[in-house]
This record gives C-alpha cells, structure tokens and sequence, in this order.
C-alpha cells in the first residue's frame, strides 16, 4: 500500500503529468479512515481518478498551491478533521498553543477559517478550476451563521469562499458524482441538482419548489428570525422528509439540496476496505509524527450518524440522525488486518463511531416518514415508545473481534449512550462491556443535572444516568473489577443559571464525583444550542432561554464543577455567596468554611469552635460571655444552618481515614477518572 501523492516528485515517480484532482487540506496528511480526507481521495482513487493530496499548504504564498499545477477537474478544499477555529482557540478565545492534526503537535500549520482561505488561494490562482469544499467546517457554515470568534453573524461560507460547489454532511456519494459528472465534460455551473450540496445562484435560477427561511441580512439584525431559520434548517435534514432550502446571502441565493442518501451497508464496508496505509506520510517521521493518529490507529469505525440528537452536538447537522453501520464482516475482517501490523500490541481501542452502542436506525417510522422534527428527541426527556431497542447484534460483533488471535483486548472509548443501553431490557451487553470492554474506564455524558439545563441540552434526566451509575458499579463489583465512570460534564450551557452550577456541584459532591473531564459550553457553528446561545431563543418555541455570556459568570460556573481544587476555592465561595447556599461553604470548601466559622466565633467573644466529621461545627461560648447552651450548633457563616448534605463531607467519606491535621483539611476520595 502506497500514499497518494503529496509532492510534484511522487506525482512524477506515478508516471502522472497532471492530477485530476488536489485535494487541499488543513490537517497533516493521515491515510486512516478516520479522516475525511482520507476517504474522500481513496474513494475518488478506486473510481479510477488521480487524486494529489496537498496537506497544510503554506497560504502566505502562491508556492504550495502551485505545486502540483493545475489539476485538471478541481480543487476539493477541506479545513481538515474539525473547524479551523475549534482547531486554534478555547472555548474562552485563547490561541491554543498545540495542535493534534498538525506534525509535531505544533499550532500554526493552517489558518484561521481555513476553508475561505484555502479556497480563495485556488481561485485566485486558477480562476476557470472549480472548487468544491467539504468537510465539517464547511458543512457546519453553509447557512448565514453565528460566529462565536467574531461574535456576530457572517453569510454562507458559499459566499465568502467563492467555491462553486459545498458538499455537506458525509461526502461519497456527492462527490463520486461531481467527479463522473466533470470527467464528462460537464461545467461545474449546471451541476445543481446533487443531493448533499449546496451552491449559489440568482433568483431567477432557484428551483421550482423549496422552503426559503430568512436571509442573510435578517438573521444579522433580528434574533427571532435567526432562531426560526434555525428550526427551519434542522428540520429538513433527512433524505426522507425533508426539502430544499433557499436563503438569500448578501447577493445570491444559497440552495441547498436535500441530503445526499446515507451509504448503505455494502458500500460502507467497501468504503472501509479501501487500501489505507492507516499511517501518517512518512515525511512527518521526523517532525514528531502526528499525534492525532494515536488513539484511531488501531480503532474501528462501525457505523455513522446519531439519533441521540445532543442540541450541542454539530453531528445532527453533518453526519446526520439517521444511523448506518457495517456488516459484521468488514469489521472483523479490518480488526484482523490490524492484528498484522508490526506495531499492534493486542489491544483495539475502539469499535464505535458517534455513538457506540448503536447500530440501526432509532424505529421503522423513521424509515418511511423521515426523522420527527419540531425538536423532538428519540431518548429525551424518555424513550419514545417506536424506539428500537437492542444490542444483541452489536454483541456479537463484540464476541467475534476478542476471539481473534493476537487480540487481547477490545475497548470502548468512543462513548456509551447510557440512557439506550437503560432502556435494554436484556442485560447481557451490560455485563459483557462490564466484563470485557472498559479499560478501567468508561466514558459516559450526563454533562448536568439540573432538569432544565438537561431539558436544553436535549439529554435524559438525571435520574437515567443514577440508575446506570448504580448498576455499572454493582455489575463492576460482581466482575471482581474496580472499575471507574468517567463523566463528560458541560458547563455554562444555554439555559443553566449559577444555581444550576450550584445544583450540579451539589450533586458531585454527595455522589463522590471529581471529574476532570469538564468542558465550557463552546458555541460552533450549526448547532441547536449557539442558536439559543446567541439568540437567547429557544427555536423550537421562541421563549427566551437564559445565557451566560459574561467571563466572570463562565467562571464561576466552571468552578463549581471543579470545586474541589484549590485554585478555585475562591470562585466557589462567591458563587455560593451569590446564590445564598453559604451552608455548602464547609462542604464544597471546608477549608475557607473552617476559617469562616472561626472569623464568626472569634466575633462572638472569642468563643472556641470544634469542627466534626460529619461536616458540622460547634460553637463553644467563652465563659465571659453570652450561654447558647451546652454544644449548641453553629450556623453558617450568613446564619444559614448547616446542609442536610453534611453527612457526605470528605471527612466522612466511606473507608477514609485521615490520619492528621492536614490531611483532615485536604481529603480526598478516588472517584470518576482514575489516574494512570
């Protein structure tokens, strides 16, 4: 198995006087099917096309793009594996200092909003070549949209690429034909009428029947319309139900087509038969390689899409809500290949995808109508009655892949939905991921547990995820395994209110939880949620949703779900402060708490106070003063009495016994994500 090429000198050793296409791209170049760009241009390769691949190029200049010269049917231009601006800045608008897709984990190999650049680059230099972008950047920014980095709305990256073509969501299909259809001799201009993409045109143009939200210019000055746009977008996305879209940019009409036809099983699994070296290019050998190859190497993608329908999650707008997954067959057949290479130690990481645990589509209604619209989820706020419900054929997919030889384990990284595997009443798949598919560690997402942040989220109640706590770890128990959840947590999300954080912190502490996976609510491009973030509209009923948008606020709710480090302390007594539940002050900070109780005895005339190891205090009256009884208890600092919760203080945390001072002040219990 050979790269494609990625220099004029291995097009030339191809015997290649020119590529039919140059596939640009903001990543490294990575030949794993993990990577879009990998599959696009192993795809176009196995339908006969010369595909060079140019990885990074350097924009400030002409040199790079013309270094394969002029492909003779089109630029395809992607950002890489996610958006460019996720790529470079924190959820707080931070330059990040590394980047996982580039060599050497060093940042500053692509540019900000890579697409536009990219393209414009092409254009610039071959006007007459088409350019068609795909991709996750692309496809999340094909409608006018909020740009959480600009903070304000910017049109159809349609318009500000100048690229003839956007190929949306998961790309054979539409790309396969644009390729056949330009080999033919077609121009790029008339090819309008491909399912999954989108292009711009005149009014007197746009197709004979559509649904047409609100333009560019309306989204921008008016949040109503913005939020009904939104609604209208995410309601026709399925290849079933729903429509064209047409929404006027500056200029031009942006249409979108209805979405290209998930790939059916036989083509999924030839998609992934493809001959990757599942390698990055040896070129990057000694710039430190690339670390994004690390955890997918010796991973298996099983299937595409998400009926989950996260509100944050940009997978119901790109991959889509329709679930497809391979045969059996090809999935075994790949993890034996795996088991082959030199460097394969006998652990697969993952067989999974978006969401591991599901295999076919959500219910058979979905297949004949299309998915619900208006908002609504498979499995939230309950499962919907038409849900299918089973794991047995993932199992066996399971049990056929830990039977190879050479393999000694097989792991599920890529995410558990707790709430479907709940749902299961057959536990059989339950106790053999138990038994033989965490490695110590399972990832799972709550992200909160206040009912209406939940609610906003699009996530089941809190009380799902208890029921599966308590059975993982009973099931843990009974495999003799000590084994830890590793809970996704979010913070600041649309909706949640500092007594929300409050709430959550609570929650944390009486279930012995410290999570070190916490993650800022991040507003991207094409999600449900940076509607309501920037709108402060729910779209799906126009009432207005409550946003934190401050960085003091952020903060503080950032804190509370990290309260038991040091560093936050501070934050956390003002958030508690803020929100009148100084009783948690001992609980969430004893130690300011401590100090607290000792400020208000001292002005109680030096009065002596005993902490107790249930959380508690006592305040014990100088002799010289006022009597407030033998032992009597203290209240809070603002006079609030003590949490019904102080029976779960760290110092009387199950089988934890300080044995000093210090260590009364600092204890800790082993919970969520174990250390290595």
């Amino acid at each position: 198995m050979a790269f494609l090429p990625i220099t004029k000198e291995e097009m030339v050793q191809r015997g290649w006087d020119q590529a039919d296409f140059v596939l640009v791209t903001g990543d490294a170049y990575v030949d794993h099917p993990s990577f879009g760009a990998a599959i696009i241009s192993r795809v176009l390769e196995d339908e006969g096309f010369r595909v060079a691949v140019l990885p990074q190029p350097d924009w400030r200049c002409d040199r790079d793009f013309m270094r394969f010269g002029r492909p003779r049917l089109a630029f395809l231009v992607t950002a890489g594996n996610i958006d460019s601006m996720v790529a470079h800045y924190t959820a707080a608008k931070r330059k990040r200092s590394d980047d996982a897709y580039s060599p050497g984990n060093r940042a500053g190999k692509r540019p900000d909003r890579a697409c536009i650049v990219y393209s414009r680059k092409c254009k610039e230099l071959y006007p007459d070549t088409p350019v068609i972008l795909g991709g996750l950047e692309a496809s999340l920014r094909r409608f006018a949209h909020y740009d959480y980095w600009l903070d304000t709305v910017l049109p159809s990256i349609a318009e500000d690429s100048g690229a003839d073509l956007i190929s949306f969501g998961m790309g054979e299909h539409q790309t396969v034909e644009i390729a056949r259809r330009l080999a033919a001799g077609e121009p790029v201009e008339t090819i309008t009428d491909v399912n999954g993409t989108c292009y711009l045109t005149d009014f007197d143009h746009l197709p004979q029947r559509y649904v047409e939200c609100a333009g560019f210019k309306k989204v921008a000055s008016d949040k109503t319309a913005y939020a009904k746009a939104c609604r209208i977008q995410m309601d026709n996305q399925d290849v079933v139900s729903g429509q064209i879209i047409v929404q006027k940019q500056s200029e031009k009409y942006l249409v979108q087509n209805i979405p290209a036809k998930p790939l059916v099983r036989g083509e999924l699994d030839k998609v992934y038969a493809l001959p990757y070296t599942r390698r990055y290019h040896p070129i990057y050998e000694s710039m430190g390689g690339v670390p994004a190859i690390r955890e997918v190497q010796f991973s298996i993608i099983q299937n595409r899409g998400c009926f989950g329908g996260c509100n944050f999650c940009a997978i119901q707008l790109h991959q889509g809500r329709r679930v497809t997954s391979r045969s059996a067959d090809s999935i075994v057949e790949e993890a034996e290949r795996m088991t082959h290479e030199p460097d394969f130690k006998g652990y697969i990481h993952d067989v999974g995808g978006p969401t591991a645990n599901f295999r076919f589509p959500s219910c058979r209604e979905q297949m004949l109508r299309g998915m619900c619209t208006g908002g609504k989820h498979c499995l939230a706020p309950t499962t919907c009655s038409h849900m299918i419900v089973d794991h047995s054929d993932y199992l066996k997919i399971l049990r056929r892949v830990r039977e190879l030889p050479g393999v000694k384990k097989v792991f599920i990284r890529s995410g558990i939905r707790f709430d479907y595997l709940m749902a299961d009443p057959d536990d059989t798949f339950f106790k053999e991921l138990v038994e033989y598919h965490v490695s110590g560690q399972l990832k799972v997402a709550p992200e909160h547990c206040a009912p209406n942040t939940l609610a906003y989220m699009g996530k089941p109640p809190i009380e799902t995820f208890n029921k599966f706590k308590d059975k993982f770890y009973e099931l843990s128990k009974k495999a003799g395994k000590k084994q830890y959840l590793v809970p996704y947590l979010m913070s600041s999300h649309p909706g949640s209110t500092l007594k929300d954080a409050v709430y959550l912190a609570e929650y944390l502490y009486k279930n012995h939880m410290r999570p070190e996976q916490v993650q800022d609510f991040y507003p991207t491009p094409g999600t449900v949620s940076t509607c309501m973030f920037y709108t402060g509209l729910d779209p799906y009923t126009l009432k207005p949703v409550f946003v934190e948008k401050t960085p003091e606020g952020k903060a503080l709710q950032r804190a509370l779900l990290q309260y038991y480090e040091p560093r936050n302390a501070e934050k956390v007594v003002k958030a508690l402060q803020l929100t009148h539940r100084e009783d948690l002050i001992p609980l969430l900070v004893p130690a300011v708490g401590r100090r607290a109780v000792q400020r208000t005895a001292r002005r109680a005339e030096s009065a002596e106070v005993t902490i107790h190891n249930d959380g508690t205090y006592t305040v014990h009256p100088s002799q010289k003063g006022r009597s407030t009884g033998k032992n009597a208890r203290a209240a809070a600092p603002a006079g609030r009495q003590p949490s019904p919760g102080a029976r779960f203080a760290p110092n009387s945390a199950p089988g934890h016994k300080p044995k000093n001072n210090q260590q009364k002040e600092a204890a800790t219990w082993k919970t969520g994500k174990k250390k290595k």
